[in-house]
């Protein structure tokens, strides 16, 4: 055999592992930063002229103008911006640790020279994990900003902003620093001892009043509205989070972390205090559980794909992952009250690479995506993911649907019946509890009792023998292929029943 038959030969005989079916669908392009910018992205956003806002780890606010390649500055002395939302050409909101600030450019020189601030009604401990994420904006022009909760990694300021409560903890014991180990403990592993850390915040489209909107939230780092209006938060594995989670967020809900719960009106009770029986009546379910290691470590901004891009997945909605090569595409199965979902992985490919926190689509139909770690795993700089087109395909599940006997996924391209045979379900449950994050409890395999298609092929009905009384399915559809021979982008399903059917 000849040199380039054995190539062939080894080629075709390699593990499907090994092959990356996501870069014969999309191109990843990475942008660099401007020399001397710390290159971790903390926002970013599309002008009306097609140009990109970005903001950076270091407190600069930058343009990149994709026709040139060329960045220019539009602000700079921010701390920490961890969010960004255009509104014109010389109007940008920016969220800082401190404040939702805007950024005007009131001279049209393309560089802001007034910074106004829009909303610094809540508490710094001084704490280093008392993040803020946002703003996002719904239909009406109200604003949403997602304000995280501090660490017991380390203690709290002399001087703070806000109002202190000492339930659980007094703040003399906080402060010294004396017996650390005893007060980490009575404090909780996330703690919220000035307002409204935990909460997600309404503001007036003019930012001039607030709403305490929704509480129980660890580290949200991402907060969006997908294509149907639904407020989405993301929160990251942590005590009280089995595994990190999307949570579909309505007025008034609590969302599982106690700590947030002292800045309720009437709220009297140091929350560790709270048994977790009553805490698990008081809570709203998670819309989907991203099981940690598989499907996300740390999940970021949610975004919907617009309409007119990336084919069949248009109206859909992604969501950053920073620790894995991978975005989660969220499939909501919604009915009145009860919001459940599954995930799938999306992009998975080294090509896109980690670290994957902000967000945006341009006209063109390109997703740019906006890198950082904040010193724990990621990566960084910016890189621009585009889709080649219908003559490349894009064979995916496009909708997934609870069945009282199993699961109706719908199909992008129709599948081959020859490929349905190794299909495989396991269930599983998270603890909800004080610990840091919870193992997998009562996994088992779920016996098929058929996999059918219908519709010519493009639905795919799962019907297994008994279902367990679970929270997370996963359905392996690494065998599946299209009628053209096409892998599955994005092979397992990750779904989360809240109410069963």
């Amino acid at each position: 055999m000849t040199r380039a038959l054995l190539l062939l030969a080894a080629l075709a005989s390699a593990p499907l592992a090994q092959q990356d079916p996501w870069t014969d669908a999309f191109t990843f392009d990475r942008v660099s930063a401007p020399p001397g910018v710390d290159p971790q992205i903390g926002g970013i956003d599309k002008m009306p002229s097609g140009r990109l806002a970005v903001c950076f780890h270091r407190g600069e606010v930058l343009i990149y103008d994709p026709a040139v390649g060329a960045w220019s500055q539009f602000g700079e002395g921010l701390h920490e911006p961890l969010g960004l939302l255009v509104e014109d050409e010389r109007s940008i909101l920016v969220m800082q640790r401190c404040e939702l600030t805007r950024l005007r450019d009131t001279d049209g020189d393309g560089s802001a020279d007034e910074y106004e601030t829009v909303y610094d009604a809540f508490g710094l401990s001084g704490n280093y994990h008392e993040f803020g994420f946002g703003p996002a904006r719904d239909a009406d022009g109200n604003l949403y900003v997602a304000l995280g909760t501090a660490s017991n990694g380390a203690g709290v300021r002399e001087e703070i902003r806000g109002e202190w409560s000492d339930l659980g903890v007094d703040r003399a014991r906080m402060r010294s620093g004396k017996g650390w180990g005893k007060v980490k403990v009575a404090a909780g592993r996330m703690y919220s001892r000035v307002p409204w850390r935990g909460w997600v915040m309404k503001l007036s489209p003019d930012g001039s009043s607030v709403t305490p909107f929704a509480s129980g939230f660890r580290t949200p780092d991402g907060i969006g509205f997908d294509a149907q209006g639904r407020l989405l938060v993301t929160d990251n594995q942590g005590d009280w989070l089995g595994t990190s989670k999307v949570h579909h967020v309505r007025e008034g809900g609590f969302y599982g972390h106690p700590a947030s719960l002292v800045w309720r009106d009437g709220w009297d009770r140091a929350a560790l205090k709270v048994p977790v029986a009553e805490l698990e009546e008081l809570r709203t379910p998670a819309m989907a559980l991203l099981p940690q290691g598989e499907i996300a470590n740390s999940p970021t901004q949610p975004l919907a794909i617009p309409t007119g891009t990336f084919g069949p997945l248009a109206r859909q909605t992604i969501i950053g992952e920073m620790n894995q090569t991978s975005l989660v595409r969220l499939l909501p199965d919604c009915d009145g009250e009860v919001s459940q979902a599954a995930a799938v992985p999306f992009l998975r490919s080294k090509e896109l690479g980690r670290g994957n926190h902000r967000m945006v689509f341009t006209d063109d139909g390109s997703l740019w995506v906006g890198k950082t770690h904040l010193s724990w795993a990621g990566s960084d700089g910016l890189v621009r993911v585009r889709w080649k087109g219908p003559s490349a395909g894009l064979f995916a599940v496009a909708k997934v649907e609870l069945e009282t006997s199993g699961f109706c996924l719908r199909l992008t391209e129709p599948a081959d019946r020859a490929s349905l045979g190794k299909i495989a379900v396991r269930s599983h449950r998270y603890h909800y509890h004080r610990a840091y994050g919870s193992p997998k409890v009562d996994e088992r395999p779920e016996a098929i009792a058929a996999a059918i298609l219908e519709d010519g092929g493009e639905t795919l009905r799962v019907r297994l023998t008994e279902r367990a009384n679970a929270q997370v399915y996963t359905i392996d559809l690494g065998s599946v292929r299209s009628s053209a021979g096409r892998r599955l982008l994005g092979d397992k399903v990750y779904y989360t029943v809240v109410a069963p059917r």
